[in-house]
């Protein structure tokens, strides 16, 4: 068992991490043309799954067809900075790009899960512009719990 040693950053390094981010960030706001080609969508759900360890975004149509999705790994995050409410507003914007090509306007959001990202995802889509209809919290709740252990035999 040695000593530790505590690495700091310095401001290029995290300059070059912020950049590497943004491009990962703004490679994923891509949509291919020949998918959205003449598809105009106005109305449709953005599920927001916050777990303790990532945030995932998957935008929907009414009837639930996936358009777009992303996920704090698919941004270029990693280990416990995935579930960062940062790299959730990040998320956000990279989706709402997809989302513009496509023409949403109209949004109901579902949420799952107790993760930090939460809040911040919901702020970052009223911020976008979005027109926010509904919000529906559907984190599943345990009814009775877990079987209690067996009774202590003295």
């Amino acid at each position: 068992m040695g000593q530790k040693k505590v690495i700091q950053q310095t401001n290029e390094e995290a300059l070059k991490e912020t950049e590497k981010l943004e491009s990962a960030a703004s490679k994923a706001g891509q949509v291919k043309k020949e998918k959205t080609a003449g598809k105009k969508i106005s109305k449709g759900k953005i599920y927001i799954n916050a777990s303790y360890n990532n945030t995932i975004l998957t935008a929907a149509d009414e009837n639930g067809n996936a358009l777009a999705w992303a996920s704090a790994g698919s941004l270029g995050f990693s280990g416990p900075k995935k579930a960062t409410p940062f790299a959730a507003s990040k998320m956000v914007s990279a989706i709402s790009e997809k989302l513009k090509k496509i023409g949403f306007e109209d949004i109901e959001i579902i949420i799952k899960g107790v993760g930090k990202g939460r809040d911040s995802a919901i702020k970052s889509l009223a911020n976008q512009g979005f027109n926010i209809t509904t919000i529906k919290d559907e984190t599943p709740i345990p009814h009775n719990g877990t079987r209690p252990p067996k009774a202590r035999r003295i």
